[in-house]
């Protein structure tokens, strides 16, 4: 089990992690783990709605479609049922019904729909149900956040800013009707990315900026002209993880990619309101992966090209991290 691209929680003892044509299940809070699939593929992203019902995206080859495959049994069978239609988040909400960007199933995945996506979107729609979706539109000199409740049929600017930039990715995620955190990514340089995050629990009708990073290399963050005066500011000066809990908790972890312990983890407890930047750091430049199981149960896995994704565990919402497990190490690659 090396490089590890994947993880999931399905409470704060039982998860699932994935890499390189496998995929393990841990159920003692990530110390040991058990090989449950062996195949073909990169695991792109797990989902679980509980500790026997799970799923998993594996790269195709086909950028536009994903292998999907499903274990009733907690991981002891895994099964291919179809293709996810796009690498948007993976979210189940029943057995059968599931999204992915503005995809719908309502048959486990074996086939799919597509739902309507405003005009001058980007990256991906984001839908929690079949009415309620986000998305992030961008015109010359603006962005706004935009938002539908009765499937895509209309969309309503929820907010708009004035911005320059262009932006270079977008993260959605919401855990509730009228709640969403919307993550922008701006400009990079110097290997710094400039970035954003906000978050809304009325349906749009107020924001508040919970993360607002400029860089030297990636120049101001979204939404934003010059420096972010009174506004919390992670610690990476690139954008790593983005899990959110509730609508009141949320953690993301931060990267530096100059400096010797890349990785630190922020978390908000009160919808955003504040930012709390922990203390720990650590090794690994690859790309971070964040799970919770609820407020106090964390799990963040660091990764590299060279050296072993290494998995810490909190039990008290971030606080404190303690080394659960160290994966094993990428094999070098063939010259």
């Amino acid at each position: 089990m090396t490089q590890v691209t994947a993880l999931r929680l399905a409470d704060a003892k039982t998860g699932w992690a994935g890499g390189l044509g496998w995929i393990a299940r841990t159920d003692d809070g990530g110390k040991g783990w058990q090989l449950q699939y062996e195949g073909d593929g990169e695991v792109n992203q797990l989902f679980a709605l509980n500790g026997e019902r799970a799923w998993a995206t594996l790269k195709s080859g086909d950028p536009a479609q994903y292998i999907l495959l499903h274990t009733t049994d907690g991981g002891r069978h895994w099964t291919k049922v179809g293709k996810a239609p796009n690498g948007g988040f993976l979210h189940f909400i029943s057995d059968s019904e599931a999204y992915s960007a503005n995809a719908r199933t309502t048959d486990g995945g074996r086939t799919w729909t597509k739902l309507p996506a405003p005009a001058g979107i980007v990256g991906d729609a984001y839908y929690r149900d079949s009415r309620n979706g986000w998305a992030v539109t961008q015109t010359k000199g603006q962005f706004s956040f935009v938002r539908t409740s009765d499937g895509g049929r209309t969309w309503v600017q929820a907010m708009t800013r004035t911005w320059e930039g262009e932006i270079s990715g977008v993260t959605i995620r919401s855990t509730g009707k009228s709640d969403a955190w919307i993550e922008l990514d701006g400009g990079y340089g110097m290997t710094q990315r400039s970035y954003s995050l906000f978050h809304t629990a009325d349906g749009g009708k107020h924001w508040t900026t919970v993360i607002a990073k400029g860089t030297a290399g990636g120049g101001p963050a979204p939404g934003f002209k010059t420096a972010e005066e009174g506004v919390p500011s992670n610690a990476g000066n690139s954008p790593g993880a983005l899990y959110v809990v509730n609508p009141t908790v949320a953690f993301m972890s931060g990267q530096c990619q100059a400096c010797d312990k890349s990785n630190t983890m922020g978390h908000t407890t009160n919808g955003g309101k504040t930012w709390l930047n922990g203390k720990a750091e650590f090794g690994g430049y690859g790309e971070p992966l964040v799970a919770a199981a609820d407020a106090k149960h964390v799990w963040w896995i660091t990764t590299d090209n060279s050296e072993p994704s290494v998995m810490y565990t909190s039990s008290d919402g971030g606080a404190h991290w303690t080394k659960a497990h160290t994966f094993d190490k990428p094999e070098a690659p063939k010259s």
